[in-house]
């Protein structure tokens, strides 16, 4: 896999990550709503010190495993099939009715950068993203390019999430609904799909090593 392969890959597998509804994409709306912009790019700061840290974890954990051949086909096989789920899930949820309400979240403080840290620590689907769906990233990394390779593969990634916690906040600010926006859920069912594909691709390669 050569640098630009990674980043493409980067970028569409973790979009459905970084656009997905949750609890910071929430939390981004309920205080964009008041600080706007500015609000949605600390949210990012306190998420990205919470993120790095955790692919770094996983990084220096994998860099001696990495050319296992029986640890290949376990994440080849693992990962595959967390995306296969995921991609499905998403699908479910995209397709479901539902309303933009921020405010069921609850927002216990008026410090975006703590509520980033909080938001993104304590969400599972975080974790298990990076878990299952993440470290076939990070070992693809460590395979192109060792730990130079993970800090490519974070940028390509991180980059997205600075965009719409903003972008979020703004349009919050403005009065915009995102959430039940046809545009968006078509958006979000492509990028499902997407996930469904590098899934199975991930199977098959795996066996095919």
């Amino acid at each position: 896999m050569d640098a630009f392969s990674l980043i493409i890959t980067v970028v569409v597998v973790t979009a459905s990550g970084a656009l997905a509804p949750g609890p910071l994409f929430f939390a981004a709306v309920a205080h964009g709503a008041k600080s706007g912009a500015r609000g949605g790019l600390i949210f990012s700061v306190g998420h990205t010190i919470v993120e790095f840290s955790l692919v770094m974890l996983l990084a220096l954990g994998l860099i001696n495993l990495a050319r296992d051949p029986t640890l290949e086909l376990v994440i080849g096989v693992v990962c595959g099939t967390a995306l296969l789920v995921f991609g499905v899930l998403q699908i479910r949820e995209t397709l479901a009715p539902k309303s933009d309400q921020p405010s069921k979240w609850g927002i216990p403080s008026k410090n975006p950068l703590l509520l980033g840290l909080l938001f993104t620590g304590l969400n599972p689907y975080f974790i298990l993203w990076w878990l299952f769906i993440g470290v076939k990233l990070i070992r693809d990394s460590l395979a192109f390019a060792s730990l130079a390779g993970v800090l490519l593969m974070y940028v390509a990634h991180v980059w997205m999430d600075y965009a719409w916690l903003t972008v979020v906040a703004y349009l919050a600010k403005k009065g915009t609904n995102i959430v039940g926006g046809k545009g968006y859920r078509i958006l979000m069912t492509a990028f499902a799909l997407i996930l469904i594909y590098y899934g199975l691709d991930s199977i098959a390669s795996s066996f095919l090593l």
